[in-house]
């Protein structure tokens, strides 16, 4: 049954007004790629071979080879020195061409120590490949066909794999820094394989494209095992709509997106709930670092990322609904557990304020550690969900981030190109975090997260351990002992209001423009530059104006109207505050909540006498207001579709005409010591229409 069927009453037009709001928000870009199919899951996890090599890449300088291979363990020298033997006499110089000789299924590659450039690949294209006809990408190059690809396999990739079945390349040294494939920012791609089902890929490193070191695309079968990748200006491991995929033991760092992108990731478990027979990639042992985010992935669907690393990066991991053309969106069913995700505390924006990444790509700095950020993300972040469902993250630690150990967000159906009604509020539900050892490291060393938990409070279904150091909103919705058990479940179809300010001001990022939002303070904004704080100054300053001239011509006589404005004063004080510490969970925000609905309720009950609809509007506002302090600070209330922050939004406005109103008639300001009965205009004088 779709939201909208189950809250009828959910004005319509408060969720256009939402859409309207973030459909202003620039279209959104990522990896963008021909229209490909997800494949039909009848392949399976290739498997190592240790047989022999049926093809060999070397280089010629003998001399060069051997200086790299003197320190190696003399078993490992002495085989690199028979295989270097064999290639002097019928192997490849280049690895393009070794993969060009593959003329059947189930052949091995083997790459000798040493540096491939890979020559006759880098030159830019000529003749019929220099007048191709294909759309553009936003960031510029064409989004080729197949067909392309096949016809000009090096427009875009140092090596191209194309239609090859069970290939393995392997490099043949101690460490995968001993084979290195360099595209030296002439190219998008370092490696790429296209529908080429069950490659194996070993032991080499690849590095410095203008997109992705090693790229896996419809494949149904992959294994990346013990692979380096650095220095891209996207991803460092890019594999999109496969299935029977497996990353282990590998490394990636200095990436402008991600270090591991597996997008689009077969979509094998949609509609199943947590039942969950296989996962269609897995990830194991690898350690992503010192990227804009460690993991990522854009319908990274049915994704087991168990036992690996993401530190030192602005974001530890994160996934998304948030690209169109990405097949399997909405994003669901990943599964994290046992990762160390730590200290992903890296700001890296300031290389685009300053021009350094307005640069061609070589002059950058990638390799003295300039990260040029792709999008908007908040640093300082462990985990990221943005608009994702039914994922499970389990006993991982999380430690170290100055802003949020998780961060959970929901993303309206339109900005992945989908108008249909029913859709808007499909993300962000049935979310478990559950078991996960929050702000201390493995030794048990305490190491806080600015707060654990940042949620914009929209989905049903989420979950949390017990017990988070700190949370927005102040309590969440805790994770019975089985999987889909929640104790006090949530249904809420938007967020909070300044959150989702927040979400859509931070969203206007554009590195090529070099376009920083104001404002976000993921970008450095602090204390007032901040939309958060902003918006608290323009409230406060609007209620003190109007609450100052109601108190003076209505209550100034009245000790319950006066001491309620000065708790009222205190309250809008302390929301202005609380809004400058973004980076902390305190009470402050349910405590100012607090206060101005102690306001209200007495200027409501000092009202009654003389104005006795006015008294009822502000007793309304102060219900609601109390009831957003419960609310946020003690608990969330059950199965609403709505927060009272936002009926209470709407009541305050019309309470702020209204009082104005009140405020500018004359009248006796004794409030509730008026000796005058409640109506006391003689009825041939009342003034018809008008509130009271």
């Amino acid at each position: 049954m779709s939201w909208t069927r189950r809250f009828p009453a959910v004005p319509a037009a408060l969720l256009a007004a939402l859409l309207s709001l973030l459909a202003s928000a620039p279209a959104a870009r990522a990896h963008e790629e021909r229209p490909v199919a997800l494949p039909d899951g009848s392949g399976s996890v290739p498997r190592y071979r240790t047989t022999e090599p049926d093809l060999l890449v070397c280089k010629t300088d003998r001399a060069a080879f051997e200086h790299r291979i003197s320190a190696f363990p003399q078993e490992l020298k002495q085989r690199n020195l028979a295989l270097y033997e064999r290639c002097e006499k019928s192997g490849y110089r280049h690895l393009q061409e070794a993969v060009d000789a593959v003329d059947r299924p189930g052949m091995n590659i083997a790459i000798l120590p040493g540096l491939y450039e890979e020559e006759p690949s880098l030159p830019p294209p000529t003749g019929e490949c220099a007048r191709l006809k294909a759309p553009n990408s936003s960031l510029g190059y064409q989004i080729l066909s197949y067909e392309q690809q096949v016809q000009c396999r090096h427009n875009q990739n140092l090596v191209a794999v194309l239609g090859k079945t069970d290939l393995q390349i392997e490099g043949t040294g101690a460490s995968r820094q001993d084979v290195v494939i360099d595209a030296k920012y002439q190219k998008l791609n370092a490696i790429r394989a296209d529908r080429s089902n069950g490659i194996y890929f070993r032991n080499f490193t690849a590095q410095r494209t203008t997109f992705n070191s090693l790229y896996v695309l419809a494949g149904d079968g992959f294994v990346i095992d013990d692979v380096l990748t650095r220095w891209n200006d996207e991803y460092g491991f890019l594999t999109f709509a496969s299935d029977h995929g497996l990353y282990k033991n590998c490394e990636s760092y200095g990436n402008g997106d991600s270090g591991i992108y597996p997008g689009s990731a077969s979509d094998i478990n949609d509609g199943r709930g947590y039942d969950v027979p296989r996962y269609s990639i897995e990830i194991t042992g690898c350690h992503s670092h010192h990227n804009m985010v460690g993991y990522s992935g854009t319908a990274g669907d049915s994704v087991w990322v168990h036992d690996n690393e993401f530190d030192q990066n602005m974001g530890g991991a994160s996934m998304d609904s948030a690209f169109p053309g990405h097949p399997g969106l909405p994003q669901n069913h990943a599964k994290f557990e046992r990762n160390l995700i730590h200290d992903n505390n890296a700001d890296y924006y300031h290389h685009v304020a300053d021009g350094t990444c307005a640069k061609p790509s070589i002059e950058r700095g990638y390799e003295q550690g300039v990260v040029c950020p792709q999008i908007s993300m908040p640093p300082g972040t462990g985990i990221i969900t943005a608009g994702g469902n039914w994922n499970v993250y389990e006993n991982n630690w999380v430690y170290g981030h100055r802003r949020a150990g998780f961060f959970l967000s929901a993303v309206p159906a339109f900005i992945r190109g989908e108008e249909d009604w029913s859709k808007q509020a499909d993300t962000s539900h049935h979310n478990r975090y559950a078991g996960n050892v929050l702000g201390k490291d493995r030794s048990g060393a305490a190491r806080p997260n600015g707060m654990d938990v940042w949620w914009d409070g929209q989905g049903r279904g989420n979950c949390w351990q017990a017990g988070p150091d700190g949370s927005t909103p102040g309590t969440l919705p805790e994770c019975g002992a089985r999987r889909g058990a929640v104790s006090g479940g949530s249904a809420r179809l938007v967020g909070e209001p300044v959150k989702l300010a927040q979400l859509l001001v931070c969203a206007d990022y554009n590195v090529q423009a070099r376009k920083l939002p104001a404002g976000c303070d993921w970008y450095g904004a602090r204390g007032l530059e901040r939309v958060e704080t902003q918006i608290a100054l323009a409230v406060a300053a609007v209620l003190l104006l109007v609450g100052g001239v109601l108190w003076w011509r209505r209550l100034r006589g009245s000790r319950l109207g006066t001491a309620a404005s000065l708790l009222g004063l205190a309250g809008l004080a302390l929301d202005v505050g609380g809004s400058t510490t973004p980076l902390t969970a305190t009470p402050v925000p349910a405590l100012a909540l607090l206060l101005l609905g102690l306001w209200w309720t007495g200027a409501g009950l000092a009202l009654r006498p003389t104005r006795p609809w006015l008294a009822r509007l502000t007793l309304l506002l102060a219900a609601l207001t109390l009831l957003d302090a419960f609310d946020k600070g003690v608990l969330m209330i059950p199965w609403t579709p709505v927060g009272p922050a936002w009926i209470r939004a709407v009541v305050a406005v019309v309470w702020t005409l209204w009082a104005v109103i009140a405020s500018a008639r004359p009248g006796d300001p004794s409030g509730d010591r008026s000796p005058v009965p409640a109506d006391p205009t003689p009825p041939q004088h009342a003034e018809a229409g008008g509130p009271q």
